[in-house]
């Protein structure tokens, strides 16, 4: 059969045909299960099994701390008070001068005494 030597309702009717055919075969198949060798992307795989992450009892406590200091922390902030601040053990320059004026003195009057010498 020579697909040049067709009319035009005969192609048509063929197309039909063709169709009726595709629509009767994918029924077949849903009735059926599907086809005989389902490819790997179609195939029903299990998943593999989740492996369940276990904490230890050390990493728990040390988070429970964090997470009770870091509550704490909001509910002062909520509360309206503030950490307080650490305080800077230096001394300002103005009491360094002041305690080596001090410390001049009492070297001088130790040596004006004779006491020590050097």
């Amino acid at each position: 059969m020579n697909i040049t030597n067709l009319t035009t309702s005969q192609l048509t009717q063929i197309i039909a045909i063709k169709e009726k055919i595709e629509s009767l075969q994918a029924e077949i198949e849903s009735i059926a299960g599907g086809s005989e060798t389902p490819s790997p992307a179609t195939e029903d795989a299990p998943a593999p099994a989740k492996r369940k992450y276990r904490m230890s009892a050390a990493h728990k406590r040390k988070l429970i701390k964090a997470l009770k200091k870091a509550r704490k922390i909001r509910w002062a902030k909520v509360k309206g008070k503030s950490k307080p601040a650490k305080k800077d053990r230096r001394s300002s320059p103005a009491v360094r001068a002041k305690l080596r004026a001090a410390a001049k003195a009492r070297w001088a009057r130790v040596r004006a005494e004779g006491k020590t010498t050097l």
